[in-house]
């Protein structure tokens, strides 16, 4: 059979690792998908960049829309990243009749309900199992390797720049600023980090693996975000000496006839499996009602990790080229007009445990005081532990962990708690979550 030709927008890290990992495996590749995969052009900025990826053979342009108009070229492989012009580009080539194969979690998450009943009305596919987790095939697990489950929860360390920052806050008792610092000289971050530190990378994909496991449209607006620039260095060994694991998660739950749909820093318990996930690296937790909680780890970024999640879509793209639109998989793992549009609940409406620090003045009848205030409001008290006051100091460290409560109750708790006389400064609070199997 003749060869099938592609065309990539953006040769940046990812762009070059689906070069290589091509001319590398192609052999092998040709063999999985039954036809060649030949890359005839491609689009990235500056055409003269040395670039550690060999492009001989493959017409370079600099602009992308002469590739997405190619009528050579069957599949177009979009690694610009951002909202535009990926998005428009995406939608031409829906509209020239080109499968598309994306590692762009953000246009994804944000624009994907209408790129894919573009693409639904068109016929063709829309493949973005690189856009989460980066080499781990989570995408395929959970549409395909896990559809005759009900999907109960999924949580996620997804970002491995936060996880690289928590884990040197950790190890080496580094400041978050210091931690950032040397993520950054790694090329573990950005020169700006916004959308890892504060969640919104996480949220985008956490967004994507919630749609594919409940069955409902992308709804990234309605995620709660929240990031890890607050956490110091004092509560991740607070959290170390009572035996937990501080994460950035993502957690897509069922719950009260909606779904949760949340991105923060998470306490686990050091004996999961996921809080001892560390560096750079993904993980992330499926609860089936069938199978049980499963953990799929490995690499969530990087040049070749990526790219051998882009290259799995380009081979099922290759192989069902011929197939009946209507007998492939669904982009959102269920059938278009089977999503539920469930709501999504907002965050004080979520029940989970809390992690508390405050500063207490070191005097009699103070704990009491908070006490009561969490009885008031029915929040039961897991365990307490107070910290020797610092030398020259008035004030002592009190860690509360807390039982299972409403969100809504614990902001009014904390705003009480915040109003004593002998409470200083604000109070500091985690959310604790156990993810224990029978979690429902």
């Amino acid at each position: 059979m003749k060869p099938v030709k592609i065309g990539i927008l953006g040769l940046g890290t990812v762009g070059c690792g689906t070069i290589s990992v091509l001319a590398r495996n192609g052999q092998e590749i040709a063999r999985r998908a039954g036809r060649e995969i030949i890359i005839i052009q491609a689009s990235a900025r500056d055409l003269k960049k040395k670039r550690p990826c060999a492009t001989d053979g493959i017409k370079l342009v600099q602009d992308p829309y002469e590739v997405v108009r190619n009528p050579e070229i069957e599949v177009v492989v979009e690694l610009i990243g951002g909202y535009e012009p990926a998005r428009a580009l995406v939608l031409e080539a829906i509209a020239n009749g080109k499968h598309v194969v994306t590692a762009n979690k953000a246009l994804i998450a944000v624009h994907g309900n209408e790129i894919f009943a573009q693409a639904q009305k068109k016929g063709v596919m829309v493949a973005f199992e690189a856009a989460v987790a980066g080499g781990i095939p989570i995408i395929k697990a959970v549409r395909e390797g896990l559809a005759g489950n009900r999907i109960e929860w999924v949580a996620g360390i997804i970002n491995g720049t936060s996880n690289f920052i928590l884990t040197e806050m950790r190890d080496k008792s580094a400041d978050f600023g210091d931690a950032l610092k040397e993520a950054q000289r790694l090329g573990y971050a950005e020169a700006d980090p916004t959308f890892d530190v504060e969640g919104i990378d996480t949220a985008h994909k956490l967004t994507i693996l919630a749609a594919i496991a409940f069955g409902i449209p992308l709804k990234f607006k309605q995620a709660y975000t929240e990031g890890i620039t607050r956490i110091t260095r004092m509560d991740v060994q607070y959290a170390e000496n009572l035996g937990y694991r501080l994460k950035l998660l993502g957690i897509a739950r069922r719950a009260n006839g909606g779904v949760e749909l949340r991105v923060h820093p998470t306490l686990i318990p050091e004996r999961r499996l996921i809080a001892n996930v560390d560096g750079a690296m993904n993980a992330v937790l499926v609860k089936g009602d069938a199978v049980g909680p499963t953990m799929f780890y490995g690499a969530g970024a990087g040049a070749e990790p990526t790219a051998s999640a882009v290259v799995a879509d380009l081979v099922d793209v290759v192989r069902t080229l011929t197939v009946d639109p209507n007998n492939r998989v669904p982009h959102l793992a269920f059938q278009p007009d089977a999503l539920v549009d469930l709501p999504i609940l907002p965050i004080e409406d979520v029940e989970t445990s809390y992690y508390l620090r405050l500063h207490a003045l070191d005097k009699p009848g103070v704990l009491a005081e908070v006490t009561r205030i969490l009885a008031d409001l029915n929040i039961s008290i897991e365990s307490i532990l107070q910290k020797e006051p610092r030398p020259n100091e008035e004030t002592v460290p009190v860690i509360i962990l807390t039982q299972r409560v409403r969100e809504k109750n614990m902001n009014e708790a904390i705003a009480r708690i915040e109003k004593l006389a002998s409470i200083k400064d604000k109070v500091a609070r985690i959310r604790l979550e156990h993810l224990n199997p029978d979690w429902k």
